[in-house]
């Protein structure tokens, strides 16, 4: 059986045309592509590429100038942020929350929308395999065409799951019986009708977002369509500690904001979502009166106990809201 896509580029010793990150004694990173014949230089002076063709990863090379460099080959988070960009690219950490999160499985039939510098798709088309498909749709053509060269570029060829097609998701989709749907763009809840059409019944959406009132709207936009569960949003942020010694403390800087997630799933067709346990605040009604609880069960009781129920519901609300509680 043949290996999958891009991984004999993955493991053994360095070959041609591999790509190669070389680190400093300061932690600083060059990542070059090995040719015969060819040399890097720095400041600091120079070795050919050919010392390093053949030779196993993990080698350790020098200069001219007697500086060591450890070669080893880029992570995929390595890659994608030192490779071209057009548009932002979707940072590891999100990459990968996107990949668990929405569950990217191994064969799963994934629809991408915005394609910025195709960092994302790197991690899907790792996630879905040859034997899946990721159906990506881009409108910018110079963003579509950096995407293009930087996944070849890493796989080493083009992929075979890979469909990029050049245009509005809204206007071109032509996929159905679609298992995941990742929209990476403005505004996500332009897309919804369709992503229902396409999605089956238990399908994922995720969305990433910038802004606050970005996933404001595609969550109450996903909650009005009546098509999707009640949408689970969040943020993460990576903070990396100095460990030298007993010297042991978190850095100064860390990777704070990059976008907010958020992910539901396609319900099916003919069923309406459940009640939302949480009320939430009468000003999201604009003018219309938040709806009362039910007088179904405790509800009930009290209510023929002559009981305040909005009252009685924003009480459980501050409950709900406590960790302790949950």
């Amino acid at each position: 059986m043949s290996e999958p896509t891009g991984a004999a580029r993955r493991r053994g010793p360095f070959q041609v045309g591999d790509q190669v990150q070389l680190t400093d004694p300061k932690g600083r990173h060059h990542t070059i592509t090995l040719e015969p014949g060819k040399a890097f230089h720095t400041h600091k002076g120079a070795f050919p590429h050919d010392e390093l063709i053949g030779a196993p990863e993990g080698s350790v090379v020098r200069t001219t100038g007697n500086t060591a460099y450890l070669a080893l080959r880029p992570l995929l988070s390595d890659y994608v942020l030192s490779m071209p960009r057009g548009a932002a690219v979707v940072y590891p950490k999100d990459a990968g929350q996107i990949v668990t999160m929405a569950d990217i499985f191994p064969g799963a039939r994934v629809v991408e929308a915005g394609v910025g510098s195709g960092a994302l798709s790197c991690s899907l088309l790792r996630a879905v395999g040859d034997s899946g498909s990721l159906s990506s749709y881009e409108r910018r053509e110079d963003f579509a065409e950096i995407a293009k060269n930087n996944v070849e570029r890493y796989f080493g060829s083009p992929h075979p799951a890979w469909k990029l097609t050049l245009g509005d998701l809204q206007d071109n989709l032509v996929e159905t019986e679609v298992d995941r749907m990742v929209l990476d763009m403005l505004a996500p809840w332009e897309c919804l009708d369709v992503a229902a059409k396409a999605l089956v019944p238990g399908g994922v959406i995720c969305c990433y977002v910038a802004t606050t009132t970005q996933l404001s709207r595609t969550v109450e936009a996903l909650r009005e369509h009546g098509n999707f569960t009640e949408p689970q949003s969040w943020e993460s942020m990576v903070r990396n500690w100095h460990v030298e010694g007993l010297a042991v403390r978190p850095d100064h800087r860390m990777i704070g904001h990059t976008g907010f997630l958020l992910t539901s799933r396609r319900l099916a067709d003919g069923v309406e979502p459940p009640l939302r346990r949480r009320r939430p605040a009468k000003g999201a009604y604009g003018d219309v009166e938040a709806p009362v609880p039910p007088k179904t069960g405790r509800f009930l009781k009290l209510a023929e106990a002559g009981a305040d129920l909005e009252q009685v519901a924003d009480q459980d609300q501050v409950t709900d809201q406590d960790p302790a509680q949950d």
